[in-house]
């Protein structure tokens, strides 16, 4: 079985409306993917802003990549380091008193490799309370 790339489409897939989506787009390179603003709690309002649910006590370092705010669920006192990558096609919660260290990724989708059109699934990702995630550590869905 071969793979046609030409086939390919995600249609099926729709996170929310292309005006939201381009805003997040805009806001996220100014506050969250910027060295330059030093302080986790205005990512952490802006994320909100955008119906991330987050809890008290969440550091979140400069440079973390949130695709969509509105599927992830972040509970207390939760550290996420430099340079982590969430890639929430799907909801990502992470429960309490996690720690997620530099370079991470949290991948929820994937492509079905054994179908030529090559299709997207897309899953969620659950985090335990107390979990820690090391350093440029992948975390898949489901």
């Amino acid at each position: 079985m071969k793979t046609d790339l030409a086939a390919y489409t995600n249609n099926n897939y729709d996170p929310g409306s292309k005006l939201k989506i381009g805003i997040w787009y805009v806001i996220n390179v100014l506050f969250c993917l910027n060295y330059f603003v030093p302080f986790s709690a205005v990512r952490v309002v802006i994320l909100r802003c955008f119906g991330a649910r987050i809890g008290k006590g969440v550091t979140i370092k400069p440079n973390v990549n949130i695709k969509y705010p509105w599927f992830l669920e972040i509970g207390n006192h939760v550290w996420i380091g430099e340079n982590v990558w969430i890639d929430n096609l799907g909801k990502v919660t992470i429960e309490d008193n996690v720690c997620i260290s530099q370079g991470a990724m949290l991948l929820c989708g994937n492509h079905n490799y054994k179908k030529t059109t090559f299709n997207l699934m897309v899953g969620e990702i659950h985090i335990k309370e107390g979990a820690w995630v090391g350093a440029k550590a992948v975390i898949g869905p489901d």
